[in-house]
């Protein structure tokens, strides 16, 4: 008698959650291109109403923004949250001013860098960790355009490098 067939499991449909479990939201990819990194900090951003709820439902855009340290708290200014649908009020701001939650010292570490000559604090990326919104700020310097026509030729090498690898095999 033959033996009866198993069915096979479903497979689930996987968010945009990337392997180190974080779901990301919003990527400064023009930000990787015009500055070189120094540092990186993961902060908490301090939202209002419905806020959450209109970045899971349509995300965030994190071009032209900067963080700016005001009275010992580091404010991030020009990050665009588009409004929730189902959201009643009708004055809402999307670009307005969003504190981050940083502890004092890294605060004071990233104001010691920003004083230097040329150094500036930018948001790289937004993510969900768990059921908390958090956002990579990077302290970097501007590249200059030899250094940025430098960065692509190595990006272009190491593509090549990679595709001569793969078509060995």
């Amino acid at each position: 008698m033959p033996k009866p067939k198993r069915k096979k499991p479903s497979k689930k449909k996987t968010s945009k959650t990337g392997a180190d479990g974080l779901k990301r939201v919003a990527i400064n990819r023009k930000a990787r291109h015009l500055y070189e990194f120094i540092e990186h900090y993961e902060a908490g951003i301090s939202l209002q109403g419905n806020e959450v709820k209109g970045i899971r439902e349509s995300g965030a855009d994190l071009k032209d923004s900067f963080v700016r340290i005001e009275d010992g708290q580091a404010v991030a200014i020009g990050i665009h949250i588009a409004k929730y649908s189902n959201d009643g009020a009708a004055d809402y701001n999307p670009l307005r001013e969003r504190r981050l939650l940083l502890h004092k010292r890294e605060i004071k570490k990233i104001v010691g860098r920003i004083n230097e000559k040329g150094y500036t604090a930018i948001p790289v990326e937004m993510y969900f960790k768990g059921s908390y919104l958090k956002m990579k700020l990077g302290v970097a310097r501007g590249k200059r355009s030899f250094d940025k026509k430098q960065a692509l030729k190595e990006r272009d090498i190491a593509r090549q490098m990679q595709r001569e690898i793969k078509d060995q095999r």
